[in-house]
């Protein structure tokens, strides 16, 4: 009795504890008033390479005193132009000034300001960009937004009176020019936004000149500055069709040295443009239009160098990779699905010749070199990801030619890798490289998570600060390897024990990777949480063997709803901004705006499944799974059969990456990225299992796979053992003497189907594939 119940046991204080990580958050409190005054100095194109001692000296000053951060800019547009950065800073959201596409470089904000009064200013043209923001763009931004939440509001320039303009286009108070002792125009309201010029070009020279001109403005600005006032400089925009990180630096009382950050991002050193506005109103005691508002307000954290140098380096070096990443990973991920698709034909008229018969009649088998070639290659495409990641552990983007040092590192990452798997003794067993390849796959996934997932910033197999979709935590791509490593691990583990204990197998391992995915010290990703703990249910309750009954699907289904219920109901309890994209999504159904929110993950799914390389990959492996795979020859239904905890953990993995990828408006990405681990290692195991279609089969005494024994022990039965080994200490298929001994007796077709042959739900250890 007690045998019975410890499984059950093991796997409610696993779903316990994996819920209680999942809530578990650092203590953070809403940022407090800590000025009466805040001036916004916008530099449009102002990257960090830009500043220096000689060039930028009084940038350099106010950097040392304050804190500084990379500057993501996305707006509703892309590349983000001066017009575009300027009207999302007013609006606190996502917004674009039209829906013309940008076809060159953009510097000037072509836009019309009228001054009838000589006090303010008119922006004729701003009422048309409201409804244009509100009818045909997904955010929900409404320009104006943060000059509708103070009382008054300076303008300083044209892209100035951008930002500070209403919805009806009125500015408080407006100046063209920053007059020569403005100290007067910025104490006259609470909020100032300074239009400080544009830095452009490629040229060093042309790009210095315009730096200074703005820094010689901002010694103005800073010497005019009201008393308890934070000033914010940041580099406001794009200014060609790159997109680049920019400069962000805050002074004021409350922000003395340390690094920018806020809970929009997750990671120090990083702030997005739509953090600009609630940063102001927080910085000033005002409250916010909690339902405009998309970002967050910004705060300091410690860590920073002391040398400013030192610190520059860092988000200069960020931008680098960034830019450099945007261009590798197109080709890398359409290089990984162009061989894998070509790796996927080629291994078609393998499948059709890997069952070999015990009699003379037959189709000529494939050499057993031919054959071990293309386990090697199967091997390296499902480490092509993980390679890719641990490549971006070297400096590739630093060099001139950074895309053939990055090809080069992950091939000999993918070499050691493969290696390492080929020579493991494990390698001998037909589960052997599936195994090692999706425990390995997930290692270097959650490894890369605990340590902060530096590997996926701005990493060609991670995701780019430059999207600003994602600044910390599990990235989309890792997500569906991590995903399908863990639940192929899980499925191989669960293969090893008794039927009994194949459901706890899967929930504790699973409830290790759900911890990983779901807690916000780590993968922060609260829709990833909650499809790995619907592919864990599948997977445990498939894992015994049989099909996926009403019982068993009426389990799973509610215990994935007690995690998932239990998780959203303490995620709604924290404090707006805390709060993950499961507890984001509840509270705008609360508050009436879930239309918004499921218009914009339509579009972003619409976006990814037709603009992504992984669909590709997604939909290159659903056809060979189903076309081939799973036809009487593809070997994958025998492999279900004799291998049910496997069936079970692609069963889960199917589920997750489809649900994580819908929820997660990333469409099929997930589901490609999984693809490209699972495909080539189902493709593997179904040649191994149909090359020992013909060995000799005894069943065993109840039916329980005993895949551990080794094959000197003898079988737990009164009848001599079988002259073949375990399934797991079975040859590879590129070994000699796999096959069975002339005149065995062949393994019946309904064995081929899935079967067992002896009758009972799996095979003995001598069971043929085994």
């Amino acid at each position: 009795m007690l045998r019975r119940l410890v499984p059950v046991l093991l796997t409610a204080a696993v779903v316990v504890s994996a819920v209680a990580a999942l809530v578990v958050r650092p203590a953070g409190g809403a940022p407090q008033r800590t000025a009466d005054y805040v001036v916004v100095a916008g530099v449009a194109g102002l990257r960090w390479e830009d500043v220096s001692p000689q060039t930028t000296p009084t940038l350099w000053r106010m950097a040392e005193r304050g804190s500084i951060g990379s500057l993501s800019v996305r707006s509703g547009r892309q590349p983000t132009c001066p017009v575009d950065g300027w009207l999302t800073l007013g609006a606190g959201n996502y917004a674009a000034w039209d829906g013309e596409p940008v076809t060159g470089d953009c510097v000037s904000p072509q836009v019309t300001v009228e001054q009838p009064d000589g006090i303010g200013a008119n922006l004729p043209g701003q009422q048309a960009v409201v409804r244009y923001n509100k009818e045909r763009q997904p955010w929900g931004a409404i320009p104006g937004a943060l000059a509708e939440s103070v009382r008054c509001t300076v303008a300083v320039g044209p892209g100035a009176a951008v930002a500070a303009a209403r919805p009806f286009g009125r500015v408080d108070r407006y100046a063209p020019t920053l007059p020569a002792n403005p100290a007067e125009l910025l104490a006259s309201c609470v909020l100032s936004i300074v239009d400080l010029g544009a830095v452009t070009g490629d040229d060093p020279a042309v790009r210095a000149a315009a730096a200074r001109r703005a820094d010689a403005a901002l010694a103005r600005v800073l010497a005019a500055r009201p008393a308890r006032s934070l000033v914010l400089v940041a580099g406001i925009s794009d200014t060609d069709q790159a997109s680049r990180l920019h400069v962000a630096v805050a002074d004021g009382p409350g922000w003395s040295g340390g690094w920018l950050t806020s809970s929009g991002t997750g990671r120090d050193g990083y702030v997005q443009l739509i953090d600009l506005a609630p940063t102001a109103l927080a910085a000033v005691g005002r409250p916010m239009p909690e339902r405009l508002f998309l970002g967050q307000a910004a705060t300091t954290s410690p860590g920073r160098p002391s040398d400013l140098a030192a610190a520059i380096a860092q988000p200069a070096d960020a931008d680098r990779e960034a830019g450099a990443q945007r261009r590798v990973a197109s080709w890398f991920f359409a290089l990984l699905a162009g061989f894998q698709t070509l790796l996927a034909i080629a291994v078609l008229p393998l499948l059709r010749r890997a069952r070999r018969r015990a009699g003379p009649v037959g189709p000529v088998p494939v050499s057993r070199r031919v054959v071990a070639v293309v386990e090697v290659l199967l091997i390296a495409a499902a480490l092509a990801i993980p390679a890719a990641l641990v490549a971006d552990a070297v400096p590739w983007w630093r060099s001139d030619h950074g895309g053939l040092y990055f090809g080069l590192v992950t091939v000999v990452v993918l070499g050691i890798g493969t290696a390492a798997v080929r020579l493991a003794k494990i390698y001998a067993r037909t589960l052997g490289p599936m195994g090692s390849v999706a425990g390995l796959a997930a290692l270097v996934v959650g490894v890369d998570v605990v340590t902060g997932a530096r590997l996926q910033l701005n990493g060609v197999a991670g995701y780019s600060a430059l999207e600003g979709g994602r600044y910390a935590g599990l990235g989309t791509v890792g997500l569906g390897v991590f995903v399908a490593g863990t639940l192929l691990a899980a499925g191989c583990l669960a293969q090893q024990v008794r039927r009994s204990w194949r459901p706890a197998i899967v929930v504790l391992v699973g409830g290790i990777g759900l911890v990983v995915i779901g807690s916000p010290y780590l993968g922060a990703d609260s829709v990833g949480a909650v499809a790995l703990t619907a592919g864990v249910c599948i997977a445990a309750a498939m894992s015994t063997g049989g099909w996926l009954t009403l019982g068993r699907l009426a389990w799973a289904t509610l215990a994935g709803l007690a995690v998932t219920i239990g998780f959203a109901v303490l995620d709604m309890r924290r404090p707006d901004g805390q709060r993950g994209s499961l507890g984001r999504f509840l509270g705008a159904v609360a508050d009436g705006t879930s239309g918004l929110t499921v218009h914009r993950s339509g579009t972003a799914n619409m976006d990814a499944l037709f603009g992504s390389p992984l669909t590709v990959l997604a939909l290159v492996g659903a056809v060979l799974v189903w076309f081939a795979l799973l036809r009487p020859w593809g070997g994958l239904k025998r492999l279900f059969g004799i291998y049910p905890a496997i069936r079970a953990g692609m069963a889960g993995i199917a589920v997750a990456a489809l649900i994580g990828g819908l929820l997660g408006g990333s469409a099929l990405d997930v589901a490609g990225a999984a693809a490209a681990l699972v495909v080539p290692l189902a493709a593997l195991a179904a040649l191994r299992v149909l090359d020992h279609a013909a060995d000799r089969t005894q069943p065993s005494v109840d039916g329980a796979a005993e895949i551990g024994r080794l094959p000197t022990e003898p079988p737990p039965s009164s009848e001599p053992p079988s002259s073949e080994s375990s399934s797991l200490e079975s040859p590879p298929s590129g070994a000699p003497g796999s096959a069975g001994p002339a005149g065995a007796q062949p393994a019946s077709e309904a064995g081929s189907a899935g079967v067992a042959p002896s009758g009972s739900a799996e095979p003995s250890r001598s069971q043929p594939g085994r």
